[in-house]
C-alpha cells in the first residue's frame, strides 16, 4: 500500500489507485457491517415476534453488553482503510491522584462515545454500508447482463454491458469514498485525540527542522568562519618564526588543533543539516552520506528532480539513520541504498548483509524513524530475520507535477 488512507490513495492516478488493493480494502470494510445487519435484523424479528417492549428490554441489554467489543471490532476493521490504529482509551494504566480520576472520566466519556457510536453503526450505518456495496455490484451486473436478456436483442444490449462494465471502475471509487469518510466518523467518535496528536506532532516536526536549519546557519557563518580565520592567523604566525624553535613548535600543534576542530565543526554541520541537500537535492546527499560510510554502501539512487523539502528532509534523515545502524549494529561488510520515485510515491530500500535480528523495541533509532514518515504519511516496513540480511523500505506519498 502506497498511501496511509482510503482517502489518500483515491488521490493518486486512476490506473494506480485501480490497480492497488485499496478498492478491495475498502470492500472489505463496508462488508464488516454484516454482523451489524444480523443483529439489527434479530431486533426487528423480536419486535415482531415478542411485542416491541420485550424487544426494546433486549436491545438495551444488548447495547450494554455489545458497546466495548463492538467499538474493539470497528478500531481493528480500520486498519483496512486507515493505516493509523485508532487509540483505546480503555488500556490505560491507572495513574495516582487527580490524574487517576481525569484518567477514569476519559474512559467514562469513551464509554459513552462507543454506546452512542455502537446505537448509531447498528440503525443506521450498516445499510448505508451493505447497500454502498449492493449498488456497486449490483447496477453493474444488471447491465451487463443486458445482451443475455431474453426481451433484448444482444446487439442492442452491447451498449447496456460497455456501460455496466465502465461503472464498476466508478463504483470502486464510490466505494473508497464512503468507506474513508466513514472512517473519519468512527476515528472522530473513538478517538477524538488522535487527530490533534498527528497535527501536533507535524509542528513539532517543523519547528525541530526550523531550528536545525537556523543551529546550521549559525554554525556555517559564525563558529565555521572564526576557525577558519583562526587557523589561517596560526598559519601566518608560524611562517614568520625560526623552524624548529619552541614557539614554532607549540604554534605547530595548535595550528593543528585549530584544523581538527575545523573538520570536527564541518562534520557536524554536515549532520545537522547538509549543505550538499540543500544545494543538489536528495541522490547528491545520500551518496555523500553513503561515502563517508565506513561500511561499503553502494548507492542507485534515480529521482525525477527535485522532491519537496520536507520528503527531502525525511528521507535523508531516514537513509542517515538507517547506515548509522548498518555501521553500529549489523557487522555488514556491504550495505546498499536504492531509491526510485514511482506511482507518486517515493520508495527507498535500505539494506546490508550483516547479521539481521533489528528490532524498532530494542532502542536502535527504528520506532523514532517511524514517527517521523507518519507526519509524511509515509510508512517503514524491516525485514531482519536472525542471521541476515536486513532491509528497511520506505514508502512516502510524493505528488511530482509535470
Amino acid at each position: 500500500m502506497l498511501a496511509r488512507t482510503a482517502l489518500s490513495a483515491m488521490t493518486r492516478r486512476p490506473s494506480a489507485f485501480l490497480r492497488s488493493s485499496w478498492p478491495w480494502r475498502s470492500l472489505a470494510y463496508l462488508l464488516g457491517s454484516v454482523p451489524h445487519a444480523v443483529i439489527a435484523c434479530g431486533f426487528i424479528y423480536g419486535a415482531y415476534a415478542y411485542g416491541v417492549g420485550a424487544a426494546t428490554v433486549a436491545a438495551l441489554l444488548a447495547l450494554a453488553v455489545l458497546a466495548l467489543p463492538a467499538a474493539a471490532f470497528e478500531r481493528w476493521r480500520l486498519r483496512l482503510v486507515d493505516r493509523v490504529p485508532a487509540g483505546d482509551p480503555h488500556v490505560r494504566p491507572p495513574r495516582p491522584g487527580a490524574r487517576a480520576w481525569f484518567a477514569t472520566r476519559m474512559r467514562e466519556q469513551a464509554t459513552w462515545r462507543e454506546l452512542g457510536f455502537t446505537v448509531v453503526t447498528v440503525s443506521v450505518m450498516w445499510w448505508m454500508d451493505l447497500g454502498m456495496v449492493s449498488s456497486a455490484f449490483w447496477l453493474p451486473l444488471l447491465l451487463m447482463s443486458g445482451p443475455f436478456q431474453p426481451s433484448i436483442d444482444w446487439v442492442e444490449g452491447l451498449p447496456l454491458f460497455a456501460a455496466g462494465l465502465l461503472l464498476f471502475p466508478l463504483f470502486a471509487y464510490l466505494m473508497a469514498a464512503w468507506a474513508g469518510t466513514r472512517a473519519l466518523i468512527a476515528r472522530a467518535i473513538l478517538a477524538p485525540g488522535d487527530a490533534e496528536i498527528i497535527r501536533s506532532r507535524a509542528r513539532l516536526v517543523d519547528a525541530f527542522e526550523a531550528e536545525r536549519r537556523r543551529i546550521e546557519r549559525d554554525l556555517h557563518d559564525g563558529a565555521q568562519q572564526r576557525l577558519v580565520s583562526l587557523s589561517m592567523r596560526l598559519g601566518l604566525a608560524r611562517l614568520d618564526l625560526p623552524p624548529g624553535s619552541p614557539a614554532e613548535v607549540q604554534v605547530a600543534e595548535a595550528h593543528e588543533e585549530a584544523k581538527r576542530a575545523l573538520a570536527e565543526l564541518r562534520e557536524l554541520i554536515r549532520g545537522v543539516h547538509p549543505q550538499v541537500l540543500t544545494d543538489r537535492g536528495l541522490g547528491a546527499a545520500v551518496r555523500d552520506v553513503a561515502g563517508r560510510s565506513p561500511v561499503p554502501v553502494d548507492v542507485d539512487v534515480t529521482l525525477p528532480g527535485r522532491l519537496p523539502t520536507a520528503i527531502e528532509v525525511t528521507a535523508y534523515y531516514v537513509v542517515s539513520e538507517a547506515l548509522a545502524n548498518i555501521a553500529k549494529h549489523s557487522r555488514a561488510e556491504r550495505g546498499f541504498v536504492y531509491g526510485r520515485h514511482h506511482d507518486d510515491t517515493l520508495v527507498l530500500e535500505i539494506g546490508d548483509d550483516g547479521v539481521g535480528g533489528a528490532d524498532p523495541a530494542a532502542g536502535s533509532g527504528l520506532a523514532g524513524l517511524a514517527d517521523r514518515l507518519a507526519v509524511t504519511d509515509g510508512m517503514m516496513t524491516l525485514s531482519s530475520p536472525a542471521g541476515g540480511p536486513t532491509t528497511l523500505r520506505v514508502e512516502i506519498p510524493c505528488p511530482v507535477s509535470g
